[in-house]
């Protein structure tokens, strides 16, 4: 457990290093080097005299009983409930960030810390069947996650990481056994992009194959921007690498851009370029593929025998036929977390 000293936290020594009369964060690849006194670019990790300290240990900005698949994950307790939660900060600069009032945000607010304790109780409280970091990059509170993670195991509660997918090695590695799944951001296939337009390292095809490696569940979700991402032959290299680099299993959810923030200058992703997205990921192979953010109905199908296993329409699940975690009609074993 991280050590909690006058409302502010310490983090476990592992997740950062001393570097001359400086530390290095080693929680995220931007593996900032602090001055006494610094903060990095997350805005919340602070080195205090030679220690780091989390500013947003338990200082919870955004909580809600969510559908687990509005995460979106849809191969992980479908049709159950998540505790989530997100902090402010964030380590990338994403110019169309749906969340930006808390993200993008700096400044910590001086509020009380709910402990790991308290907050698995409320979850036990609305049934929730599982813990999701989300709204803001969880890599950036992984200390906090963490305890927290390892409170709800006690009460056979999963938690879930929605995360844009530039954690260090270091964090991926500690996940095995605490965090149960992750929903990844793959935002484009362009390291310029990443550096560029979200001022982080393009580092989530390492972190995918290691999260992978690990043991976690794994889901992949492409936010498809008109004029950023949307050219075919980009959608295949992301297709391609996670059929190839994680499986075809692995589900693809290619979800519809929606303008807001700094980015407004375009409109809405055309339905016609997500159904080309779906098309191009199915002749990569990709068993998986779901289309986001537009209301249509998202349906699980066998991948041997072809019946429907799964229906949902937005965050609504209308039926489900998937039996110990196998299909219902042909008994074929269908990736995912069933129970």
């Amino acid at each position: 457990m991280s050590k909690v000293i006058s409302n502010k936290v310490q983090v476990m020594d592992k997740f950062y290093e001393k570097k001359g009369n400086k530390i290095k964060c080693l929680l995220c690849r931007h593996y900032c080097e602090l001055k006494d006194g610094q903060v990095g670019v997350c805005g919340v990790n602070k080195n205090e005299g030679g220690k780091l300290v989390n500013l947003v240990y338990g200082k919870i900005s955004a909580l809600n009983i969510d559908p687990i698949e509005k995460k979106p994950l849809y191969h992980f307790l479908p049709g159950t409930t998540a505790l989530s939660i997100g902090t402010v900060g964030c380590n990338m600069q994403c110019s169309f960030c749906q969340n930006w009032q808390i993200s993008q945000v700096r400044k910590v607010a001086d509020q009380e810390i709910i402990m790991p304790e308290e907050l698995v109780q409320l979850a036990i409280k609305y049934d929730a069947k599982s813990i999701a970091y989300t709204y803001n990059e969880p890599t950036i509170f992984y200390p906090y996650a963490r305890d927290v993670a390892l409170e709800a195991k006690k009460y056979d509660i999963r938690s879930v990481f929605v995360t844009n997918g530039i954690e260090s090695e270091v964090v991926v590695k500690d996940m095995k056994g605490i965090i149960d799944a992750a929903n990844v951001d793959f935002k484009a296939y362009d390291e310029k992009y990443y550096r560029r337009e979200l001022k982080a390292p393009f580092t989530v095809r390492e972190t995918l194959k290691l999260m992978k490696e690990t043991g976690l569940w794994i889901e992949v979700t492409t936010l498809i921007i008109p004029g950023v991402n949307d050219e075919p032959e980009h959608l295949k290299k992301i297709a391609h690498f996670i059929a190839n680099e994680l499986g075809t299993e692995t589900p693809w959810h290619i979800s519809a851009f929606h303008p807001d923030y700094k980015m407004r200058d375009r409109g809405p992703t055309p339905r016609e370029t997500l159904e080309k997205a779906y098309e191009i990921g199915t002749k990569e192979g990709l068993k998986f593929i779901y289309i986001g953010n537009l209301g249509m109905l998202n349906v699980t199908k066998c991948p041997n025998c072809h019946v429907p296993l799964i229906e949902r329409r937005g965050y609504q699940l209308l039926s489900y036929k998937i039996v110990d975690g196998k299909c219902y009609n042909c008994h074929t074993k269908i990736p995912g977390v069933w129970n």
